[in-house]
């Protein structure tokens, strides 16, 4: 019996995590004596596997580096796609792509086609490792020529920054994440340019190197990505900027030309990145609201970033908008986008709502913690972006228990829900008198 596409996605998350977990949990992958706590292990495993971010434990201090390499590779991995990774596996071993891998690829890879499925997945590992060795090229020089770093000080730690930018994962090996380089555009620009790329999504991706000269022949999927991306980016970029110009605490400090590259650094890393390079829990009330919604939102689908994606949100915005017009249908670049598109929209965003609303209602009630700090912290888990407002090391092992599996539903959420919609359509035979309840 074959299992549900959306479920083999699940089962595979579940194993990788049970396998990091174990490794993390070994005496060898911490640093000093003695093992790290299970909750550790777990927490860091589901989060470097979800891309996330999140940490309970100084990831340079805390992990060897058998640990932080183990951490590099779950990044990796949840950065392919598990789906995407065991298919990729297959075509090595036995160059033949069977109907199932193909169905289940296809599930991790919303859009593509089936029958292209082997040539997306080798462009997905070249179009991967090429922005990664780029980026890492260019951050190794960087700390060469700018910092007290010595050549193998400086390939390890911008070749685990570039993959950790490119996945969108968010890990850093410094304990204050980004801040040493806040006012560096060599460093940060490179970051931001990776985390970016890499949560457009590889449909987009692969189009956009095909189609590139020739956008009138982009498909709709990629016209939408790039017109909700790029807006959003530059709209939470300048909110933020404004918003933290004089406070003391973060953009102040800073000469005047640093302070809108910090802006931009952080409205990039709410689409999912988590990198910080200013103080995030002293950030006033009005940006960590604004990133709140940029971190719902997330980028772009069968991307490597998280939230409910920027496609869910164009269209959820564009429906509102034929409603408002009196418009029977929601149109958009000359396509009639399908009622049952726009409902499987919404159901993925009311879905991830409601996920949210009883998360941050357990961990308040539990931790007492101010409300908008425990909103910040699920949002920002099941979104996997890995920001914190200062609240996630203060929260008992319970709490982030609740939090790492936040960022597990949060990263196969999604996938297994669209996929579950998807392919449970059905034609109905028949059809009800049509009813019009009262609205507003």
């Amino acid at each position: 019996m074959l299992l549900h596409p959306a479920q083999v996605v699940a089962l595979g998350f579940s194993l990788a995590v049970a396998i990091g977990t174990t490794l993390l949990w070994l005496p060898v992958a911490r640093r000093g004596a003695g093992a790290a706590t299970f909750v550790e292990a777990l927490f860091t495993a589901v989060s470097a596997l979800c891309v996330t971010g999140h940490v309970v434990v100084d990831t340079r201090a805390h992990w060897s580096t058998f640990g932080l390499v183990v951490i590099l590779a779950l990044a990796q991995v949840g950065g392919f796609g598990i789906m995407t990774s065991a298919s990729l596996l297959g075509v090595f071993a036995s160059r033949r792509l069977g109907l199932r891998s193909r169905v289940l690829t296809a599930t991790e890879s919303r859009g593509l086609n089936l029958g292209d499925v082997r040539t997306v997945l080798l462009g997905v590992v070249r179009a991967s490792l090429l922005v990664e060795v780029v980026v890492a090229v260019l951050l190794t020089s960087r700390l060469l020529a700018g910092y007290d770093r010595t050549i193998g000080q400086s390939v390890w730690e911008g070749t685990f920054l570039a993959i950790s930018s490119f996945n969108n994962a968010g890990f850093v090996l410094r304990s204050n994440s980004m801040s040493d380089f806040v006012a560096d555009p060599w460093m940060c620009l490179p970051v931001v340019g990776a985390s970016v790329i890499g949560g457009l999504g590889f449909p987009v991706l692969l189009e956009l190197r095909k189609q590139f000269r020739f956008p009138q022949r982009w498909s709709l999927h990629t016209k939408l990505t790039l017109a909700t991306t790029v807006p959003l980016l530059l709209i939470g970029a300048v909110f933020l900027t404004v918003n933290e110009w004089h406070n003391p605490a973060t953009l102040a400090p800073l000469d005047w030309w640093a302070r809108p590259l910090a802006g931009l650094f952080q409205a990039s890393a709410t689409r999912s990145s988590g990198f910080n390079s200013i103080d995030v829990s002293a950030m006033n009330g009005g940006s960590w609201l604004v990133m709140d919604v940029l971190m719902f939102i997330g980028g772009g689908s069968a991307s490597t970033a998280g939230g409910i994606k920027v496609t869910t949100f164009a269209l959820l915005a564009l429906a509102v908008y034929a409603e408002f017009r009196g418009e029977p249908t929601v149109t958009v670049f000359g396509r009639t986008v399908a009622d049952r598109v726009v409902r499987q929209a919404l159901t993925v965003a009311l879905a991830s709502l409601g996920v949210v609303v009883v998360a941050t209602l357990v961990i308040v009630e539990m931790t007492r913690a101010p409300l908008d700090a425990v909103v910040f912290e699920v949002i920002s888990a099941f979104a996997t972006v890995g920001l914190s407002s200062g609240l996630l090391v203060q929260l008992p092992e319970s709490g982030q228990v609740i939090l790492a599996l936040l960022m597990f539903l949060g990263r196969i959420g999604p996938i297994t829900l669209g996929a579950a919609l998807a392919l449970r359509e059905r034609t109905r035979l028949y059809e009800y008198p049509e009813g019009r309840p009262i609205i507003g």
